[in-house]
């Protein structure tokens, strides 16, 4: 009997729809090539969500989450609901949905491609070979404490509550450890520990699990040296594990190192194999509608999902490959084009990944 997989599509806004689209028209060819079966669940989240349900992130939609194997995401938000109330924001749409589906660990890989080396906009010697994952914690910290707001004769004051528990930070750090036995053993933990007590926290915590994994050479490092590092030596980097508003902004910080944000998967992943999959960007509103957005980060997301929550490692490699062949042959879309007269749109380019990803699977 094939396995059969059931799949919740959140397309959300902006250029969202566009993208799942290509992405769901290669998982259809994964069933043909696999001989496996998908099941896809469209619901909404984030501003689509607000403006047909009155909130960014329905019961409906959580209820279907739950009961899949796996959810496949766009991309949420946009200026239209920018002056919104924080209930009413897509983006308390997408934390929520993290939170409740129990999704701690994402996963962010940034890598350099040879052929894309002229893309970036650092020097071909800093950025050649960069090949790194940043593996962030997705459901504590400063996103989910508690924020006030309030009136003193002095003016307004804000404050936002940065809480980490001793279990949060293992859970994370056990992934990452295990993640970096997979890659080249090199693990770096960045924090502040010279100036938060979270960080001291954090960093207590990743000594005493370390000696767990002695096969994995473990470093600290502050997080402004690592976002200069970022930048002056990418490649001394492998796999680097941080709280949430770190991981947020430095695997934001490495995805450019890659030339387009338009390039980068993420995995968002709870225990077992569940997990959320979607691409680094946002949701562009300039140009959604425009049949130009890049598809790529969003079909590298669903090779994510093929190979960390269904296993299908051999399809996963098909479709890494193919994009890897397409982008080797000069197809670009104008994210990433030196010519943007040349460049292709996003349905040409999914149909390009598709048609190499049939030749990579008959050559796996």
């Amino acid at each position: 009997m094939s396995q059969s997989f059931t799949i919740t599509v959140l397309p959300g806004d902006g250029i969202g729809p566009e993208v799942i689209e290509q992405a769901v028209n290669v998982m259809k060819v994964v069933e043909e090539l696999e001989g496996v079966s998908f099941s896809f669940e469209y619901a909404r989240l984030g501003g689509c969500a607000i403006d047909e349900d009155g909130t960014p992130l329905p019961q409906d939609t959580l209820e279907k989450a739950r009961r899949s194997d796996a959810v496949l995401l766009g991309a949420v938000g946009g200026p239209k609901w920018d002056n919104n109330p924080a209930h009413l924001r897509p983006e308390t749409g997408l934390l929520g949905i993290r939170k409740e589906l129990g999704l701690y660990a994402n996963l962010r890989p940034a890598f350099m491609l040879d052929c894309m080396v002229g893309v970036s906009a650092l020097r071909e010697e800093v950025v050649q070979g960069v090949d790194l994952m940043v593996i962030r914690e997705l459901t504590g910290g400063l996103y989910f404490g508690e924020k006030r707001r309030y009136e003193t004769e002095n003016g307004e004051v804000a404050s936002d509550e940065l809480i980490y528990h001793e279990y949060e930070i293992e859970r994370i750090v056990r992934r990452a450890f295990e993640v970096a036995r997979l890659r080249s053993k090199k693990l770096t933990s960045v924090d502040k520990a010279n100036v938060l007590e979270s960080s001291r926290l954090w960093r207590k915590v990743v000594d005493r699990i370390a000696p767990e994994y002695p096969d994995v050479e473990l470093r600290h490092q502050l997080v402004d040296s690592c976002a200069m590092e970022l930048i002056r030596w990418p490649k001394q980097f492998d796999t680097v594990v941080t709280e949430n508003m770190f991981g947020d902004i430095l695997s934001d910080e490495a995805s450019m190192l890659t030339g387009s944000i338009g390039m980068l998967p993420s995995a968002s992943l709870a225990d077992g194999n569940f997990g959320l999959y979607e691409p680094v960007h946002g949701s562009a509103p300039d140009i959604a509608g425009k049949g130009i957005a890049n598809p790529t980060a969003t079909i590298l997301s669903a090779a994510m999902m093929l190979r960390y929550s269904f296993g299908l490692e051999k399809a996963a490699n098909a479709i890494e490959q193919a994009v890897h062949n397409v982008l080797n042959s000069g197809v670009r879309t104008g994210d990433i084009a030196s010519n943007k007269e040349e460049a292709v749109g996003t349905k040409e380019m999914a149909d390009k990944i598709i048609a190499a990803m049939r030749e990579a699977y008959v050559q796996a």
